[in-house]
Order: C-alpha cells, then sequence, then structure tokens
C-alpha cells in the first residue's frame, strides 16, 4: 500500500471488519480511504494507493454505489469519476441501516408473513410457527421503532444513544410511579 501509516492502519482494519461484517475485504479497504481522503478520489489513485487492480477497484465501487455508500463527483476538465463519501458520519450510518433493512430484515419479514399465513399440518410445524410468530412480532417491532428512529433530527438521534443506561432508570423510575399510582386507587376508593 502507497498510504501514511496512520491511513494504512486505518485502511487495513476496515477491510479485516467488512469481511465480519458480510463484504468484501476490498470493499471495506476502498470505503475507509474514501472516508478519510480529504478530496474525491478517482479509481486509479485508488488502485495506486492500496495496490489492487483496477478491475478490483471497478467492481468494489460499484457494490459502494448500489449501497449508497458512495458519492459520484466530476472535476471540471477532468473525464474521470471521483468518488468521496457523505461528510456527515450520521448519514452514513443512516444510510448504512436501511440498506441493511432492505436487504436483510425486509426480506425476513415476508418469508415470515408466507410461512405464519399457512395452515400446519402437525403439531412440530404448529410448534414452528408459534416460535416465528414471536419472531415476527419482535422483528416487526424494531422495525417500528427503527422507522420512528430514522425520523429524528441527528441531535436528537445523538441524545437518545447519549442516554445509555439512563433509559433504563428513567423506565424504573416510571413504574415506580404507576405502581405507585396503582396502590393508591383502592384506598381512594374505598375511602369515598
Amino acid at each position: 500500500m502507497n498510504l501514511p501509516p496512520l491511513v494504512q492502519s486505518f485502511v487495513l482494519h476496515f477491510g479485516e471488519m467488512g469481511s465480519r461484517w458480510g463484504i468484501n475485504r476490498t470493499v471495506g479497504q476502498i470505503y475507509a480511504l474514501l472516508f478519510v481522503s480529504p478530496a474525491p478520489v478517482c479509481a486509479e489513485e485508488i488502485a495506486e494507493s492500496l495496490g489492487i487492480s483496477r478491475s478490483n477497484v471497478s467492481m468494489s465501487l460499484r457494490e459502494l454505489q448500489a449501497w449508497n455508500l458512495v458519492i459520484l463527483k466530476h472535476k471540471p476538465d477532468d473525464r474521470r469519476d471521483f468518488f468521496t463519501t457523505p461528510d456527515d458520519v450520521w448519514q452514513i450510518l443512516r444510510t448504512l441501516a436501511e440498506e441493511r433493512k432492505k436487504r436483510e430484515v425486509d426480506p425476513t419479514l415476508s418469508v415470515l408473513r408466507e410461512i405464519l399465513m399457512q395452515r400446519p399440518a402437525s403439531d412440530a410445524e404448529r410448534h414452528a410457527q408459534q416460535r416465528m410468530s414471536e419472531m415476527h412480532t419482535l422483528i416487526e417491532q424494531l422495525t417500528h421503532w427503527y422507522e420512528d428512529v430514522k425520523q429524528l433530527e441527528t441531535e436528537r438521534l445523538a441524545t437518545l444513544l447519549s442516554l445509555g443506561a439512563k433509559v433504563t432508570k428513567l423506565l424504573e423510575a416510571k413504574d415506580r410511579v404507576v405502581s405507585l399510582g396503582r396502590s393508591r386507587r383502592p384506598y381512594s376508593a374505598n375511602k369515598s
């Protein structure tokens, strides 16, 4: 690789992580390079920087474009295509979440819906269908939650994420208040 050591470390790590996330190592490396580059980069520069073939760069860039994770740019008097990533890391997160939902969650929900509409032919199928129904309900709830969360402004989303364990404490306090309200109702009903 023809990169400064700090950039090379990040690019190599992102490539390794990419393979764990289910994407090609080279795709991960290219994305990392584009993310840290101060200006849009053309395919030839990517190939030279990473020491990979031009065809591998082209295929990887097409995959990143299919995921809506790179932005195509043009420079005056230059016919080459240049690539970059969105500047806003929150936009990258939103795009990645939406694309993964389309590719992984939505098809799973469709299959579960189809299976749950079938009439079970045995106790084993009834049991399996019940378990799949539980999974379907959970995924639907997560999908609805995701739809609500993705509408949040970036600042509100950052605040929500920073709350962490405070949300649990808030829910516990709410439960205590509701429980206290329930325990007082019979008493006030008896007083009347």
